[in-house]
């Protein structure tokens, strides 16, 4: 078959598909089997038109697809192109297609012509209609069938499932799609290059795909399963050798055993948190042992954790949880269980301003209200400290470790959560903490702020860094306090990367500086805001609590 040649740009998202599969052909040949090697291989043969067609109907919702709906400029003769697509399968008109499909297809005029006069009136939703038409039409047909009279075609694509396999595999999920690669060319995203080799795969054999493919599925059913055991069972006798993907299992476990609470099936809520280890799992397990009245049982739990705690958050979670507990068993308590807000009590300061005419976020009022040309203040939250860290630790953060990067499009590490996470890197994260110690770290941040700007990274916010705020940063944080908090942010990277003060505020010819929270009235702090106040106070890093008050208006007064 021979059509006529359009420019390249003209079959971008064919050109990205081609990409993949060739992606997936040289990293993958072991694991694929000899269905997907010949669609590979066939794929190859084909001629554009009919490439353009297949990939054209895999990026768009189907299966079905009506030949009169499909029209692309780069394809001339939609027909034509498909016909080698039919003759190998790809596409099939022949199948039956239910009644629900064939609605698809179709509005509801087309409709009315297909089955006549429908009986209903013009406002009825065609949802409905469905379901007054399924008692009479529930066999399926195929669509000559169902619409004699048609001069159309309606084709089924059959090879979905398996080029949601290669997206699987070329991607490491399932989140991610084809659109990745128009984002990356048309420079919405950039992404750090990362060196590749051929081990550099999410999967490692073809159980780790199916096995992802299962847990897939199961986390889909967990959205209305109403057979929770069932459930629990099959996820629970699947355990993975692969530890990412064993991960995603112990997620799942936890999502059931959550599941499982809601529905007051508090037996199988047990087993689920017994298995897994994911971190919360435990503090549920307290709770439902605490909600169901078993003290004893959410004691032990309770004091373990409080003997080797899994995060900071955990420990304040048992910490809140301890003196319930002893009240409920009748002890009195022992004195560890502290609050960490009577802590950083001290740390509060009130400010009454003027409550703003037009509704404005409380931090930029006192933004406003503290700003000037010898003590700017910049309204960070979690983007300084963060972006600094993320600048200076670059190395470690993208190093092509096993199991960390499998495609150009992603972000950071995909193991960024995983416990090992930093342990794995240790070495990388001690040299580029090495720099704040010998004074390099300002010049390594620069260049990094230039040389890497507009990077995707799962650290840094290149939207609100600018030149004048990280020259201030550098100015006025001393090195020894930002070795502090990276070295928190490195003790558990998934939850300590958030919780940071509101506002900086930056004196530039006493360089110093100061962290500030701001609450306004009503306002609570939350735990992961607590944690750091109550470090950085433990610390001696800057750091201060203000709530805002509005002062009254005079008329109000009257």
């Amino acid at each position: 078959m021979s059509g006529p040649t359009l420019p390249p740009h003209r079959f971008y998202y064919l050109r990205n598909f081609q990409q993949a599969l060739s992606w997936i052909g040289e990293r993958y040949e072991d694991v694929l089997d000899e269905q997907e090697q010949l669609f590979l291989a066939r794929f190859a043969e084909l001629d554009q038109p009919s490439q353009a067609l297949i990939v054209r109907l895999l990026m768009r919702r189907g299966p079905w697809f009506l030949a009169s709906k499909l029209a692309y400029e780069e394809i001339p003769d939609v027909h034509l192109a498909a016909q080698p697509l039919l003759a190998m399968g790809w596409l099939d008109a022949r199948s039956a297609m239910g009644l629900d499909e064939l609605f698809s297809l179709h509005t509801k005029p087309e409709l009315r012509r297909i089955f006549g006069d429908l009986g209903v009136r013009a406002d009825v939703r065609k949802s409905d209609i469905l379901k007054a038409l399924q008692a009479v039409h529930g066999t399926p047909r195929t669509y000559t069938e169902w619409n004699p009279h048609a001069d159309d075609a309606a084709w089924r694509v059959t090879v979905g499932e398996l080029c949601e396999r290669f997206r699987l595999m070329f991607f490491g999920n399932l989140y991610q799609d084809w659109s990745e690669f128009v984002l990356a060319d048309l420079g919405v995203f950039r992404y750090e290059t990362v060196v590749f080799d051929k081990s550099s795969r999410a999967f490692q054999c073809r159980s780790d795909v199916d096995h992802y493919l299962f847990l897939h599925a199961c986390r889909e059913a967990l959205v209305d399963a109403e057979e929770l055991d069932e459930l629990l069972a099959a996820v629970a006798a699947r355990p993975s050798e692969n530890p990412w993907i064993e991960k995603r299992r112990a997620k799942l476990l936890l999502r059931i055993g959550q599941s499982c609470e809601r529905a007051q099936d508090w037996t199988r809520a047990e087993q689920a948190y017994a298995l897994c280890d994911y971190p919360g799992a435990r503090h549920r397990r307290m709770r439902m042992y605490e909600r169901m009245g078993r003290y004893e049982d959410a004691m032990a739990c309770a004091l373990a954790s409080q003997a080797a705690p899994e995060s900071d958050e955990e420990s304040q979670r048992v910490a809140r949880m301890l003196p319930r507990l002893q009240r409920a068993l009748g002890r009195g308590p022992d004195g560890r269980a502290s609050s960490l807000r009577s802590a950083i009590a001290h740390l509060r300061m009130d400010i009454e301003l003027d409550c703003p005419a037009e509704p404005t976020s409380v931090e930029y009022v006192l933004r406003g209200h503290w700003h000037c040309e010898d003590a700017p203040v910049f309204y960070v939250e979690n983007a300084l400290i963060n972006s600094l860290f993320g600048l200076l630790c670059w190395p470690a953060i993208f190093a092509p470790l096993p199991g960390a990067f499998f495609h150009p499009f992603q972000s950071g590490p995909a193991d960024i959560d995983s416990p090992d996470f930093v342990q794995r890197r240790e070495s990388l994260f001690n040299a580029c903490l090495t720099q704040l110690d010998d004074g390099t770290y300002r010049e390594v941040i620069q260049e990094r702020y230039e040389d890497k700007r507009g990077l995707q990274s799962p650290f840094v916010f290149w939207g609100a860094l600018s030149e004048s705020l990280l020259t201030l940063a550098m100015d006025c944080i001393p090195a020894e306090h930002l070795k502090l908090f990276f070295q928190r942010l490195l003790l558990n990277v998934a939850s300590n990367r958030s919780g940071f003060p509101d506002l900086v505020r930056f004196w530039p010819a006493e360089r110093r500086y100061e962290l500030v929270e701001v609450k306004a009235p009503g306002d609570r702090l939350q735990d992961n805001q607590i944690r750091w106040l109550h470090y950085c106070a433990g610390h001696g890093l800057p750091v201060r609590v203000c709530h805002v008050l509005w002062r009254m208006p005079v008329e109000d007064l009257a």
